[in-house]
């Protein structure tokens, strides 16, 4: 693991010193990673980025947009050919067709390049023609992105720390169940570890239904060809006194390493540690719904993900050294358009109170951070109706499940967000004063006019966080 360590860095270091040396002699690139827990919107937001990348006339807080400085905006093939190509065309007609509909959730990475004819502005707008800078967005699977917690534990310390998350959670009991009446001790039986391993992974799945984000190992809700592979077949185990070598207990743990070796560090090695921007989109709302123990496990598991970012500054001498890092991180809100717009900045703050401890990580390396609240596809329209002799702000759109119109308010989010960490960080069962509710609302059937991007809510002003420095 040593070795490999050094030559992951090696390797980092040798292709950062070739894009500096390189920088001069080509068009600027910025890699912008789209990553985030299951169902906050990853394919959305770039469907709905590019799209109004594309089509700028809804994107004014994107200076270089409302500027006039973005001449032109195109796709082109990406530039690494063993990645797959986000099905930006496909998702878009999902979108904004006859039928709106989701599109089917990130299963893999993929990688899409926008490039922009940029005008320079200033001293050199007379002398210099527009120039080129290219956007290699690149989706993360949200399943997947939790495993670089991993990297740092050893599979003692994994079981312990699961173990005790989940003691008292109804999802966990069957594996609960199983898991103490297992001799740990006893000599590797396949059979008994694939009864674990499964009831691992059916806990896993109930866990993340119920609105809890700390699903790990993440290819067991995504296996693709891993599937029924000795590398996802361990679950966490009580602790082990004198487990001899062919124990379950050793060989659980020596597949725990395999796992972060053969799985984890190549993604971090070949596609998360190349970031140079990044977008973590977080679905709030959900978990505030879920109650407090989902945000407290919502604000533990983005901790854990953010310890994985190599955030910094790219100076010349930190890039030529170190490899790439990331300079910006935003930490996004998904879903605003479920609130009415007074409430919006009190999600804001709500996420990034959620998020101080890995936000304050990202700022003391040197890395900028902001938190938004956004909505990468409106689906709503705001409303106030009267209920009850009062006044209330809602928004109505069309139900996920049964295609009807309906109005939602989901509750007043607090102006202080002690009211709702507190209770998170005390282990509270449910929320003492208030109740938060949510739909799952459909896209709205939509018709854009020439030069417009689907609806958003602050999309340009992420994008302008984002990469509007360099346009």
């Amino acid at each position: 693991m040593v070795i490999s360590t050094i030559t992951d860095q090696i390797s980092r270091t040798v292709e950062g010193v070739g894009d500096v040396l390189s920088a001069p002699f080509s068009d600027p690139v910025i890699r912008l990673g789209v990553t985030g827990l299951s169902r906050a919107g990853k394919t959305v937001f770039i469907t709905s980025l590019v799209a109004n990348l594309m089509n700028r006339d809804r994107m004014p807080q994107l200076r270089a947009a409302s500027r006039g400085a973005i001449r032109a905006a195109y796709l082109q093939p990406q530039p690494d050919d063993t990645i797959p190509r986000f099905r930006y065309e496909d998702h878009l007609a999902a979108l904004t067709g006859n039928d709106p509909h989701w599109p089917q959730g990130t299963r893999r990475v993929s990688e899409l390049r926008l490039s922009l004819k940029v005008q320079p502005t200033g001293l050199l707008s007379g002398i210099q023609g527009p120039r080129t800078v290219h956007l290699d967005i690149v989706d993360y699977p949200g399943e997947w992105l939790l495993d670089l917690g991993l990297m740092d534990k050893e599979y003692a310390e994994w079981s312990v720390s699961v173990l005790d998350r989940i003691e008292n959670r109804a999802e966990a009991a069957e594996f609960l169940a199983l898991a103490r009446q297992t001799d740990p001790t006893a000599d590797l039986e396949e059979p008994q570890a694939q009864r674990l391993a499964e009831a691992f992974t059916g806990y896993l799945k109930t866990a993340r239904e119920a609105g809890f984000s700390d699903c790990t190992p993440g290819r067991f809700l995504l296996p693709g060809d891993l599937e029924g592979s000795p590398v996802l077949t361990f679950a966490p185990l009580p602790q082990a006194q004198g487990a001899g070598r062919k124990s379950l207990w050793r060989e659980f743990e020596r597949r725990f390493d395999s796992y972060k070796r053969h799985v984890v560090r190549p993604f971090f090695r070949d596609h998360f540690a190349r970031i140079d921007r990044q977008v973590v989109l977080v679905d709030v709302l959900g978990a505030i719904h879920a109650g407090p123990r989902a945000v407290e496990d919502l604000r533990h598991a983005m901790a854990d993900i953010l310890s994985a970012f190599r955030p910094g500054r790219n100076a010349f001498l930190s890039r030529l050294l170190n490899g790439r890092r990331v300079e910006r991180i935003l930490f996004a809100a998904t879903k605003a358009d479920h609130l009415h717009h007074t409430q919006h900045a009190r999600l804001s703050a709500i996420t990034e109170a959620l998020l101080r401890d890995a936000k304050d990580r990202a700022d003391f390396a040197g890395a900028r951070t902001e938190a938004m609240a956004i909505a990468a596809l409106r689906t709503t329209v705001e409303e106030t109706i009267d209920h009850k002799g009062r006044a209330l702000d809602v928004v109505r759109g069309r139900l996920l499940e049964t295609g009807k119109q309906a109005a939602l308010y989901p509750g007043e989010l607090p102006s202080d967000p002690a009211r709702l960490l507190n209770p998170a960080l005390s282990g509270a069962e449910a929320w003492l004063d208030a109740d938060y509710s949510i739909m799952r609302f459909a896209p709205a059937k939509i018709s854009l006019a020439p030069g417009q991007g689907p609806p958003h809510i602050r999309l340009d002003k992420a994008a302008e966080f984002l990469i509007g420095d360099r346009l």
